[in-house]
């Protein structure tokens, strides 16, 4: 008899989460009908990094980097500036 008490209890929470459910189904449904107006592709791009930038997230650099010099080079003539020869005449 327990069984049943126990099967009873499920079946009416059951019910009860399926009319919730639907219920929001039917809100879901109603607020896809509101006409918002059509907002352009760049906007909500823009928006969007506001927002990132609001929470701290630091977008990736996704363009090369031109640099006249290269840091190995930029060494190298560091190098061969500071060196003293050798031999001393």
């Amino acid at each position: 008899m327990r069984k049943d008490s126990k099967d009873s209890e499920l079946l009416e929470l059951v019910k009860t989460l399926q009319g919730e459910v639907h219920d929001l189904k039917r809100q879901v449904k109603s607020l896809k009908l509101v006409d918002a107006p059509d907002v352009s592709e760049d906007v909500l791009v823009a928006i969007a990094a506001g927002v990132a930038a609001y929470i701290g997230y630091a977008g990736e650099r996704r363009q090369p980097r031109f640099e006249p010099v290269s840091s190995w080079n930029r060494a190298t003539k560091i190098s061969r500036l500071n060196h003293t020869p050798t031999i001393s005449r």
